[in-house]
């Protein structure tokens, strides 16, 4: 990966090995331009992408057919420390289809405690990671 500076002295664009880029910047505020993804948004993306092509894998797997997928991540940092770190993130999982709750609600769980390496990089931050998961618009309750 590299990062180089293309936007006054805050903005960066990422590029990967594939030729992928991501803008990132700080608000202006702070003396960015908001042109892009503060960096700890970036970890809250990450653990959103990470169980996101999991939770779709185990579907997968499991012949659940997804018509529609998104995910809610809000998140409390540290109050007065510097570093501030994630104290407290919710996770929302949205999925439509002919997709079985239960299913659903496992493949998170799976995801969450076990397969994705950002929640378990947060986690081992101390993060406290809460999530539910709503399937064709009725949360999932086991």
């Amino acid at each position: 990966m590299q990062l180089h500076r293309t936007e006054n002295d805050y903005g960066f664009t990422a590029t990967d090995s594939g030729g992928n880029k991501l803008s990132i910047d700080i608000p202006e505020e702070q003396g960015g331009n908001s042109k892009g993804f503060r960096p700890m948004q970036l970890l809250l993306a990450g653990l959103g992408g990470c169980s996101a092509v999991d939770v779709v894998s185990i579907l997968k797997k499991q012949k659940q057919t997804i018509k529609d997928f998104s995910i809610d991540i809000d998140g409390e940092r540290e109050k007065g420390k510097e570093p501030s770190l994630w104290e407290e993130v919710e996770i929302t999982f949205h999925l439509s289809g002919e997709v079985d709750g239960a299913k659903a609600h496992r493949a998170v769980e799976l995801s969450m405690n076990k397969y994705c390496s950002v929640a378990a990089t947060l986690h081992k931050a101390g993060a406290t990671l809460k999530w539910k998961v709503v399937v064709n618009g009725n949360e999932v309750k086991l």
